[in-house]
Formats: structure tokens, C-alpha cells, sequence
């Protein structure tokens, strides 16, 4: 049963007390019983609606001390989460309902309270070094505009937790430690801007405040921009002044180099180069070691320019010299190459030209020039067939070196330097037999180079095929020629062992003396004449086959034009028609001839 508590009984002695007043007044008034009950269960529903409504509102007190007191531990379990405050415990043992809720709530409150304040702290942890992340971040990529970390901590933070806080600060060492590098990387830049700026004398200040203002004469209120923006104007400013360096670079080369070349041509002095050593000590070193402030100014390119210019004016009043001295080279190469010079240069056309003004003599002497080295790499192609060009006119040399040796009637007689003679005899019949093959693997070598070079190979103006051609064929009528005298000569031998057979081998004295000798062969008294052998040629008794050099002799020289070359091979040698022997002209003249009649 429940305790009636005395506040009860009060109410309930009050109530009837009040009943039995009512009672007694309704018994005055005269009220009937009907009246009286209906006015009794009326008292009755007001009494229940009251006790309803106190009930309801103690109910709705305790739902929401009930609700607090869950709001508490709600709220004291998510500060342990946040916090990750694993040392502090719940309160609240769950399975003892003894208590009440106010003594619940005042026991939840205190906890949360100091959470609160733990948890306060907490944030103010958080927000200062995501205020250095943040901070970082917008240094790197470039923004200033910053967020409220409190604000973006209490809105988009739930973990407050020391593990959490330790991720923060290592990801700050993290960006702290990118800084750091960014900053030596955008220094390291700066500075190579500023060396290269004092190298091409260019406004180092003006260059580095286009990239960014921060980079030149930071303050303590303005920190150095370390953006990727940043690096890659840095990046991009530093391109462009190596590309300008090497172009000035390149540039004084240039200039150097034709410096150079004037002087050579103007025999400059020391004195007058003395200024100008700077450049050339400058062109000497590669190009990423010059860091001589001003050395590739555009000062000195222009100083440098004008002493070419001023040089170029002081030699164009000797530019005809020169022209003149440079065509001779040319054709002195020519000459030792065997090329013909191209004739539009010579040396009476140049001056006429010069000196009419129809051309310029820098253009005519740049013109020289490239055909020089024209002249010299077609001679560099041309080297191995000229090497045996000289082989080929070595062995024709010996050829005729052994002509002469065989035709000398003495050549074995004993003698001082015979032997010697003999071995240089032995050694000239063996480079003689070679002649035709050498000859073979000319025309096949030259054949071979015009097909590459698309060309004719020319040997003092005339095609080497056509004169090699010519040559075997001079040769080969050469070898006929001596074929044919020494058939003649057999023929001769034939007669006069028949002659001898028949008149005996011991003439009389006076048919000995009817015979003299003429230029030709043995002249009879009666005039006629017996042939004896000889070479049938042109112009001479012996006949010669045609090299380049006796070809070549031919030539008009180097300042005619070239001559056209023409197919059809030329007659060295005029065959003469056979001699008619018969019995008459040996046996016709004597006396007693079984011929004559």
C-alpha cells in the first residue's frame, strides 16, 4: 500500500469538512436530491480535472527532467567522443534507477561542464595550427583570403581527439617542411635571376617585381611569395633570360668572329684588338661560365658591332686586293686538283666587274669563297681516284722510261749502274703489264663517282672516262703498229735468206758496192729501195698513247671556258696502208734475176 503522506489527509479532512458545509447549505436553501446529486458529480469532474491537470504537469516535469538528464549524457557522451577522453567514465551506474532525476541531472552537469571548458581548449588547439595549415596552404597556392577556424572547427570538426590533434600537427611539420623548401627553391631561382641579370646588364629589381612584387625588397609585413604561380614565373623569367643570354651569346660569336677575320685581313695591331680582349676571353669560356658582370651587355655588343662595321668600311677600299688574292688560292687549288675554276670569277672578269660597279666585291669575294670550299670538298670526293690518276701516270712514265731502255743498242754492255738498270727494267715490265687492268679500275672507279655525284669527273676540263678510252685505244693501235714491224721484219729476214740462197751469201764487190744506206732501208744502185721496219705515226716515227698530262697540255688554260666534250674518240694514229712488197723490188734490180727478162 502507499504512504499517505499528511498533506493528504489535510486535504481530504478539508474536503469533507466543505462537503458537509455544502451539505448544510443545500438544506437550507431546500435543493432536492436530484439537483444535489447533479451538482455533487459536477464538484466531482471539476475535482478530477484538477487532479488530471496537476498529474499531467508533474509528468511533463518529470518527462523533461528525463529528457535533460538524457541530453546530458548525450551530450557528456559525445564530448568523451570528441575529445577521446578514454580516461573519464560515465557517471552513472545504468542498472541502479534508484535515484532521481534531478539528483541524476545535478551529478551529469558538473562533468559536462568541465568538458565543455576541456573541449574549448581543445578547439583553441585545433583552430591555431589549422590556422598555420591554412595560412600555409594559401602561401603555396597563391590566395589570401583566409576562413574562420573556430567557425569551420565548430561546424565541420567532430573528432577533437588527441590522435586526431597529433594528425593535424604532423601534417603542419608536413607543410611547414614544403615551405621551407619552396622558399629555398624561389631564393635558389632568385638569386640565378640576379646572376644572369648582371651578366646581360639588364634592371635585376624590375625583373624579379613582373614575376612578383614580394621578391624584391620584402618586409617583415609582406612574406615572400612561395606560390606555384610564383615558381613558374620564376621558372619562365629564368628560361627567357638563358634564351636571351644564349642569343647574345651566339650573337658576340658572331660578331667576334668576323672581328677576328678583319683583323686578319687588316693586319690590326695589338693596340687596336687591346680593347676588344674582354670579348674574346668572354667567347673562349662555354656559355654557363660567363659570369662577368656586363659581359654580355648590349653595350658590348654594340661596341663590338661597330668596330665590324667601322673594320667592313676600312675594307672595302681593299676588297679588289683581296678578291684578286683569294681567286689566285682558288685557282691554285685548282690547279693541284685539276678542276676547272668556274670561269664567271676569273681574274680579268672580276676587275672589269669591280671597276665598271656592276657587282659588289663583297659579294664577288663571298662568292670566290664558296667556290673554294666547293673546289676543296669535290677534291676531298675526287682523292681516291687522283691517287690513282698518279699511280696510272707513274706506270705510263716507267712505260716509256723501258721504251727508251730497249731502244738503247748499249744497254748491256758492261758498264757502271747496269745491273741497276736491269732491276729498274725488270720492275717497269711488271708495272706495264698492270697498265690495262689500272686503267679498267679507273674508268669503273670514275664511272662509279658520276653515278653518285650525278656529274662528269673532269681532268683539267676534259671527261677522265674519254681520255682513258682514248688512251686504250692510242694503246691498242700502238701495239698493232708494233706488230705490224715486227711481221715487216720477218718479212725482210725471209728475203734476204732467200737472196742470200740464191746469189750466195758473199755479193761481189761491185754488187756490194751498188748497195748504200738510206734513211729507210738499203738503197741499190739501180734505186731501188728494201724496207726496213718502222713505226707508222703522226707527225713522229714513234707514236705516244695520250695521258692526262700530254692531254691536258692540250688545254687553252684556266680562264677559257670548258670546253663541250664530244663522244667520238679522237684519231691519235693514222694507219698507214701496207707496204707492197714483191720479189721485183729485191730481185728485179740485179743482173742475171731469174724475173727479169
Amino acid at each position: 500500500m502507499l504512504a499517505v503522506s499528511p498533506s493528504s489527509v489535510r486535504t481530504a479532512t478539508t474536503c469533507n469538512t466543505l462537503l458537509r458545509e455544502l451539505q448544510q447549505i443545500w438544506m437550507d436553501i431546500g435543493e432536492n436530491e436530484t439537483e444535489k446529486d447533479r451538482m455533487l458529480m459536477e464538484l466531482e469532474r471539476e475535482c478530477l480535472e484538477v487532479y488530471k491537470r496537476k498529474v499531467d504537469e508533474a509528468a511533463n516535469a518529470k518527462a523533461r527532467l528525463h529528457q535533460s538528464v538524457a541530453a546530458k549524457e548525450a551530450e557528456l557522451a559525445t564530448l568523451i567522443a570528441a575529445l577521446g577522453d578514454l580516461n573519464t567514465h560515465f557517471p552513472l551506474n545504468m542498472e541502479n534507477k534508484s535515484s532521481s532525476l534531478k539528483a541524476q541531472l545535478a551529478m551529469v552537469t558538473p562533468l559536462v561542464e568541465d568538458l565543455k571548458l576541456k573541449k574549448e581548449e581543445r578547439i583553441k588547439q585545433f583552430a591555431e595550427i589549422k590556422g598555420q595549415i591554412e595560412k600555409i596552404n594559401s602561401e603555396i597556392s597563391g590566395y589570401t583570403q583566409f576562413t574562420d577556424a573556430i567557425n569551420s572547427l565548430t561546424l565541420e570538426e567532430q573528432d577533437l581527439s588527441l590522435r586526431k590533434l597529433g594528425e593535424y600537427q604532423s601534417h603542419l611539420r608536413t607543410l611547414q617542411k614544403e615551405k621551407s623548401e619552396r622558399l629555398h627553391k624561389v631564393l635558389a631561382h632568385v638569386n640565378e635571376v640576379h646572376s644572369t641579370c648582371r651578366v646581360l646588364g639588364l634592371d635585376f629589381g624590375k625583373t624579379i617585381s613582373d614575376v612578383h612584387p614580394s621578391l624584391h625588397g620584402t618586409s617583415p609585413e609582406q612574406a615572400t611569395n612561395i606560390s606555384d604561380t610564383t615558381l613558374e614565373g620564376l621558372e619562365n623569367a629564368i628560361l627567357k633570360l638563358k634564351t636571351e643570354k644564349k642569343v647574345r651569346f651566339q650573337k658576340l660569336k658572331d660578331i667576334a668572329g668576323l672581328l677576328f677575320e678583319l683583323w686578319h685581313i687588316m693586319d690590326s695591331t695589338r693596340e687596336e684588338k687591346s680593347y676588344f680582349l674582354r670579348i674574346t676571353s668572354v667567347i673562349r669560356l662555354p656559355e654557363a661560365e660567363i659570369i662577368e658582370p656586363n659581359a654580355l651587355s648590349l653595350d658590348v655588343i654594340q661596341q663590338a658591332s661597330q668596330e665590324v662595321e667601322r673594320l667592313s668600311k676600312l675594307k672595302a677600299s681593299r676588297m679588289k686586293e683581296l678578291v684578286m688574292k683569294r681567286r689566285s688560292e682558288l685557282e691554285d687549288i685548282c690547279f693541284k686538283t685539276h678542276i676547272e675554276p668556274d670561269p664567271s670569277t676569273a681574274i680579268d672578269k672580276s676587275n672589269a666587274m669591280i671597276d665598271s660597279g656592276l657587282v659588289d666585291p663583297s659579294e664577288l669575294l663571298a662568292n670566290i669563297e664558296a667556290q673554294i670550299g666547293k673546289v676543296k670538298a669535290e677534291a676531298l670526293s675526287r682523292k681516291e681516284i687522283m691517287d690513282r690518276i698518279e699511280r696510272w701516270l707513274s706506270a705510263c712514265e716507267e712505260e716509256n722510261w723501258l721504251e727508251d731502255y730497249n731502244l738503247d743498242q748499249n744497254r748491256y754492255s758492261a758498264g757502271r749502274g747496269v745491273h741497276l738498270s736491269l732491276k729498274r727494267a725488270e720492275r717497269a715490265r711488271i708495272t706495264v703489264n698492270k697498265i690495262p687492268a689500272m686503267v679498267d679500275n679507273l674508268i669503273c672507279k670514275t664511272v662509279t663517282w658520276e653515278d653518285e655525284k650525278k656529274k662528269l669527273f673532269l681532268y683539267d676540263g676534259a671527261r677522265l672516262v674519254t681520255i682513258l678510252e682514248e688512251y686504250k685505244l692510242s694503246r691498242l693501235q700502238k701495239e698493232e703498229e708494233k706488230k705490224r714491224s715486227r711481221d715487216q721484219k720477218r718479212l725482210q729476214d725471209l728475203l734476204l735468206t732467200e737472196r742470200e740462197s740464191i746469189y750466195g751469201s758473199k755479193p761481189s764487190p761491185r754488187r756490194a758496192s751498188s748497195f748504200r744506206m738510206s734513211g729507210n732501208g738499203y738503197r741499190n744502185g739501180n734505186g731501188s729501195m728494201t724496207p726496213t721496219p718502222r713505226r707508222s705515226s703522226v707527225g713522229s716515227p714513234t707514236m705516244e698513247p695520250m695521258t692526262p698530262r700530254s692531254y691536258s697540255s692540250r688545254q687553252n688554260g684556266y680562264s677559257k671556258e670548258m670546253r663541250r666534250l664530244t663522244t667520238t674518240p679522237l684519231n691519235f694514229v693514222a694507219i698507214p696502208k701496207e707496204d707492197t712488197i714483191s720479189f721485183s723490188s729485191v730481185y728485179g734490180s740485179e743482173p742475171g734475176s731469174p724475173l727479169q727478162s
